[in-house]
């Protein structure tokens, strides 16, 4: 019998689904999904030109990270938070999707690594994406904030539908999440903690101030989220 094309994709999805719930995504290789797949690490290449569009593919991710994040940037800040929300609660929403992801983040809960796999995607392919180029200051921080923000609103709306979160309509969730997201981007807004830092202190301006105030951000408690 002749292998399709298609035979050797889906030989190679199903291989790539299996290892990422089995093991999460930093630890997966493309190695060894080849070798699980019958196949060499060229031919995996071939339809998926790295790890994290080989994941998007597996997890049915609705978009390519490497390619989604610079386009969602590329209009400009102005009107951004809308587009990361509206972006988020569309591949969350789509139940196979969000099934996929959170049968990953359960498997890296009951291994004992609180969802590490999951985890070190959204840090790896979305979150130190967007803070690279959305340039302002804590540029990470920030990125850090907004992901948490946007995958607790989307856990709580999908996931264990809480109401009324889960009632309302995707523009309305978009209406009153977006302007919070938008504000976390825009460099004239300082963050909370280091606003209300330098304002008690005549020497804020200090390397050792700004160190301290990133340090004691009571918001940077969400940037793992992975439940540890």
């Amino acid at each position: 019998m002749d292998v399709t094309t298609d035979d050797v994709r889906d030989a190679v999805l199903d291989a790539a689904r299996a290892a990422f719930h089995a093991r999460g995504y930093a630890r997966t290789s493309v190695k060894a999904v080849a070798a699980a797949a019958g196949v060499t690490p060229e031919v995996v290449g071939k339809y998926y030109q790295s790890k994290d569009k080989l994941f998007a593919a597996a997890i049915k991710l609705p978009f390519d990270p490497a390619n989604s994040i610079p386009t969602l940037v590329a209009p400009g800040l102005d009107g951004m938070g809308e587009r990361l929300t509206r972006l988020t609660m569309e591949t969350l929403g789509d139940p196979e999707t969000r099934s996929d992801l959170v049968a990953l983040a359960r498997m890296g809960t009951s291994a004992g690594r609180a969802g590490v796999g999951l985890k070190t995607f959204v840090e790896q392919d979305i979150v130190d994406r967007l803070a690279g180029v959305i340039g302002v200051p804590d540029a990470r921080l920030r990125a850090n904030l907004i992901t948490s923000y946007l995958l607790g609103v989307a856990i709580n709306r999908y996931v264990v539908r809480l109401d009324p979160i889960a009632s309302l309509s995707e523009d309305e969730i978009v209406r009153l999440v977006a302007p919070t997201v938008q504000d976390w981007l825009t460099p004239t807004r300082p963050l909370p903690g280091s606003q209300n830092q330098s304002t008690e202190d005549t020497d804020a301006d200090s390397p050792s101030r700004r160190k301290k105030r990133r340090d004691d951000d009571p918001f940077s408690a969400l940037a793992d989220w992975s439940g540890d």
